[in-house]
């Protein structure tokens, strides 16, 4: 493997570890948000690595990217809209507190 391989996959480990950290950690809504979004980006920088270093010449890697990437936009559009409706109806966007939107 040569080095450039390696320093992605190390980075995309760090950021897959950051993100489970923090996924698990927080109990704001939003943060756990981020945690959720930094674990996305971990698992695309090591799968852009293995693409670029496997098949550089075939193109669906890159397509498969940009609809993860557009799937984490929506994610967090949608993760946003949520947590500003209960930040005003409840005042509050803590996971603890949200035992009401249980079904």
């Amino acid at each position: 493997m040569t080095p450039v391989l390696i320093l992605a996959l190390l980075t995309g480990a760090v950021l897959f570890g950051v993100g489970v950290y923090g996924a698990l950690s927080q109990t704001n809504l939003v943060m756990i948000m981020m945690g959720v979004e930094l674990i996305l980006a971990g698992a695309l920088v090591n799968l852009v690595a293995f693409w670029r270093f496997l098949h550089p010449e075939v193109y669906s890697g890159q397509m498969f990217v940009l609809v993860v990437m557009t799937v984490m936009a929506v994610e967090m559009a949608v993760g946003f809209g949520v947590a500003t409706a209960r930040f005003r109806a409840k005042g509050s966007v803590e996971m603890e507190e949200a035992e009401d939107l249980k079904g």
